[in-house]
């Protein structure tokens, strides 16, 4: 999985988005500032076809409407706004078309500035760009490759606000929990994802591991300039790496693992790797 999937591209030149304090909007009036911004605002450089065909599977996504804009569109954000939602979709459908064994996670995790006829305008749009590859809520231990292959559904759609209960192709949230370190240290990091791992339900739910690094004010202060690449990811990436490799997937292990930069170390590679212990430990058994 990706962190903030869409962060590829922001736009600059827009205003900023709802996601930030109003203090940041006032000093984002000078253009200087936003560019600083996105600096820090871009946690990929891979666009979605780039990362799907690198081995992403699972994409982690918040969007918004433009405040003051006519109609209900929707757009990706991260502190600035990103392309319109549709057009990601419709990149990630025909990668879809092309692959149909291919199976995607998409983890609508934050909203902002939307109403509910905003949340209806884009459930209509997740309807429109993906029909009847979506694959409708069902018991988490059910959903294997064979049953999504046998059905010919690829898509499974993850919506954190109440309104997934009036769609059958929306999972619930709490479906895909996703704990959050919140640290700029990496020995902090690692420690929380062990912890929640142990703390991991059994069955019945999803679960992502956050292997991000979270700056601070004052980290952003210190390096106002080098960004969150080169400030926090690429110094850690490897130690975050070596963990990765270490781990071992299942019930008990890891399921879902995502990362910043995910093109700047073999990082798609090495999870999908992990699934080899379960292939050994199939053989194993029988």
């Amino acid at each position: 999985g990706s962190h903030d999937s869409f962060s590829y591209w922001v736009d600059e030149k827009s205003p900023v988005g709802p996601d930030q304090a109003t203090a940041i909007k006032r000093l984002a009036r000078i253009s200087l500032v936003r560019k600083i911004m996105k600096k820090w605002s871009v946690t990929q450089n891979l666009t979605f076809k780039e990362q799907l065909e690198g081995g992403i599977r699972y994409f982690d996504l918040r969007v918004s409407s433009k405040p003051g804009e006519i109609g209900q569109e929707i757009y990706f954000i991260h502190g600035l706004f990103g392309i319109k939602v549709w057009d990601g979709l419709k990149e990630i459908n025909t990668f879809l078309e092309q692959h149909p064994k291919e199976v995607i996670f998409l983890d609508f995790n934050h909203f902002y500035a939307m109403d509910d006829s905003h949340h209806h305008f884009l459930i209509n749009r997740i309807h429109s760009a993906f029909e009847s590859k979506l694959c409708a809520v069902e018991c988490v231990e059910y959903v294997t490759l064979q049953y999504m292959w046998e059905k010919k559904q690829q898509v499974l759609i993850f919506y954190h606000h109440p309104l997934y209960q009036e769609y059958p192709f929306l999972w619930p949230g709490n479906k895909m929990p996703a704990p959050w370190a919140n640290t700029t240290n990496v020995h902090k990091l690692l420690q929380f994802l062990e912890t929640t791992l142990e703390e991991r339900s059994r069955y019945g739910t999803f679960h992502v591991s956050q292997a991000i690094l979270t700056p601070r004010v004052k980290t952003i202060a210190r390096h106002l300039i080098r960004g969150l690449k080169n400030t926090l990811v690429h110094r850690n990436l490897p130690m975050i790496l070596n963990w990765v490799k270490e781990q071992k997937p299942g019930v008990k292990g890891v399921n879902i693992i995502t990362s910043d930069f995910v093109e700047l170390v073999d990082f798609a590679a090495t999870v999908i790797a992990l699934n080899d212990l379960l292939l050994e430990e199939d053989e194993s058994t029988s």
